[in-house]
């Protein structure tokens, strides 16, 4: 497991100050273990609990960052994973990403620049569950074409985001 996992989305870093760049640093590298994780980063950076849960809160809010959770190899907890490529028309693109985020075993969705131009990762405990979910997503009119990707091998790599 990793520890936390922080998206980055459209906001920009100048929106940040030092220390909201530390707090995220230290989110990604050493996430507190705890039932109050944001006391023991506020104890770590001489702030209260309720002052770092309010920067966190207004990062999330301003879409500088997207997401604060954890990142479990799905396959090791007995969850089956697949990458999803889809064909949807640009007005409709922002709905359906939202559609799509609504499912909580959606771990995050991003644009990109081809006909399928909307890509996610679905995590459910079957290929059974996947398939049910992916057939309701494939009821939606404004969805051309749905792409099941699953994995053949599987590479880790260890992002971080590097805050100046």
């Amino acid at each position: 497991m990793t520890c936390a996992l922080v998206s980055l989305n459209r906001g920009t870093l100048t929106d940040m100050d030092e220390l909201d760049k530390e707090i995220l640093k230290e989110i990604q590298d050493n996430f507190p273990l705890s039932s109050r994780p944001f006391k023991v980063l506020g104890e770590k950076f001489g702030r209260s609990e309720e002052e770092v849960e309010e920067r966190i809160k207004k990062l999330k809010r301003e879409k500088i960052i997207s997401r604060l959770g954890a990142s479990f190899a799905s396959k090791k907890v007995g969850y089956e994973s697949t990458l999803v490529a889809m064909k949807v028309p640009p007005p409709a693109l922002e709905k359906i990403a939202n559609f799509i985020s609504c499912y909580p075993e959606v771990t995050h969705n991003y644009e990109r620049g081809d006909d399928y131009n909307l890509w996610f990762t679905l995590i459910a405990p079957s290929k059974e569950e996947i398939k049910r979910i992916l057939e309701e997503i494939k009821a939606k009119p404004e969805i051309e074409d749905v792409l099941n990707l699953p994995a053949i091998n599987i590479f880790k790599i260890d992002v971080r985001f590097h805050f100046r």
